[in-house]
């Protein structure tokens, strides 16, 4: 089996991780028993290219239980816990191409690794995985059926992609899927980019002003749990109705170019390029601390903040100092990289629970090609979204109602007036 992660010894440690990141995922935990029963997967091969977290750990097994042929490869260099990947090799002999820290090559040698499977599905969390198969590896798009994609700036290439014609396959948007995103993206994203704010910098939050660059559903997560931890959020946006929502949440709204000004803390969410920029930088306190939260390290325009410093330096981990020429400091975090995975764990496994039950059951809708899919981007089905909320509902001992048959009718009437 072939493979390449730091330290195969860390394989215990991960095990460990992983069994505990189980405890919380009852939803996922019980697709996985009955894929070990059906096999729906059975003789597919899978290509994955997404954060290697305890959770996806819990993913990959649920779909090898499943009978499937599965690679894992990192989609961040610095998402990667390097103990999981160890375990995923010795303990359920998965192939997996990761390392915390990993340079841009071999970043890049590590998703050609994992096409080396010919996969018939794949599954991406940014569109990294799909855009090298359409680019460098079109030979291999004649066995591939399909695929699912994790995350907002993936849907975003990959919608691009569709439009421009150039798309070659059907893919399930997961990130779209109400039980994803209104709860991955909002409490997943909110505490644990907070989380890894804090592990970085072990800064104070209470009094501070934290501006929170896109007011997505991320951005609400992340300005909900910064005020909760005693912060003035601040909140800058493109979309005037998102800017309309964070002022009826409570919070101050204004352009980037004036909360530069008052910022102590910043983190972009916004799924876009060159959100904080150099007028920005230059105008920013000394010590501000810059982070980003989206899925790409776009977002700061780092080459900028560069050109005008006189010197940088990495002060603790996770944590740059770059010196402008006026002398005031500005602390860009894990390289403009993704706050919540870089210095801290990511999403809690009882979130990523419901976004991973997604993720095995659209591959499972896919294999069973019930519906002829075209080469699109496709919602997540109705009866799945359902499906998982239900579950975790019951999972969590909770109870809803049920409309009665004189509700229904009068749903389904337009006859009934005052």
């Amino acid at each position: 089996m072939d493979y390449d992660v730091k330290n195969i010894k860390l394989a215990k440690a991960g095990r460990l991780r992983i069994e505990w990141a189980n405890q919380s995922m009852p939803v996922l935990n019980n697709i996985k028993k009955r894929f070990a029963k059906e096999k729906p997967l059975e003789g597919k091969r899978i290509a994955a290219c997404l954060h290697v977290t305890t959770e996806t750990a819990s993913l990959i097994q649920t779909l090898k239980a499943g009978g499937a042929k599965v690679v894992l490869c990192a989609s961040n260099p610095l998402s990667t816990q390097d103990d999981v990947a160890a375990s995923l090799i010795k303990h359920d002999k998965i192939s997996v191409f990761a390392i915390k820290g990993e340079d841009n090559k071999t970043y890049y040698d590590h998703i050609h690794s994992a096409l080396d499977i010919q996969p018939m599905f794949t599954m991406d969390d940014g569109a990294d995985l799909v855009s090298t198969i359409h680019s460098e590896h079109s030979e291999l798009l004649k066995d591939v059926q399909g695929g699912t994609e994790e995350t907002t700036t993936g849907i975003i290439r990959l919608r691009s992609m569709a439009a421009d014609g150039v798309l070659k396959y059907p893919i399930i948007a997961v990130n779209d899927a109400r039980t994803k995103h209104l709860f991955d993206n909002r409490y997943g994203t909110g505490q644990s980019t907070i989380d890894g704010i804090i592990r970085a910098t072990n800064r104070l939050m209470a009094g501070s002003y934290f501006v929170v660059c896109g007011y997505g559903w991320c951005g609400r997560g992340l300005a909900l749990r910064a005020r909760g931890m005693g912060s003035n959020v601040i909140v800058t946006e493109v979309d005037p109705i998102a800017a309309l929502e964070a002022v009826m949440d409570g919070f101050s709204v204004m352009p980037i170019r004036q909360a530069a000004k008052i910022g102590d803390f910043f983190c972009t969410v916004t799924g876009n390029i060159n959100v904080i920029r150099k007028e920005h930088f230059l105008s920013m306190k000394d010590g501000a601390i810059v982070s980003n939260s989206g899925h790409f390290n776009v977002e700061l325009d780092l080459a900028s903040l560069e050109a005008i410093s006189t010197s940088r330096r990495i002060i603790k981990p996770f944590v740059e100092e770059y010196v402008l020429a006026n002398g005031k400091r500005i602390n860009v975090l894990a390289d403009g990289r993704l706050i919540n995975l870089a210095a801290a764990e990511g999403h809690p496994s009882s979130v990523m629970d419901m976004s991973f039950a997604n993720q095995a059951l659209c591959l499972e809708y896919m294999v069973k090609g019930k519906k002829r899919l075209n080469n699109d981007v496709y919602p997540v089905p109705e009866e799945i979204d359902m499906a998982i909320a239900k579950e975790k509902l019951s999972a969590m001992g909770m109870k809803i109602d049920r409309l009665t048959a004189e509700q229904k009718k009068y749903l389904a009437s337009w006859s009934m007036g005052t």
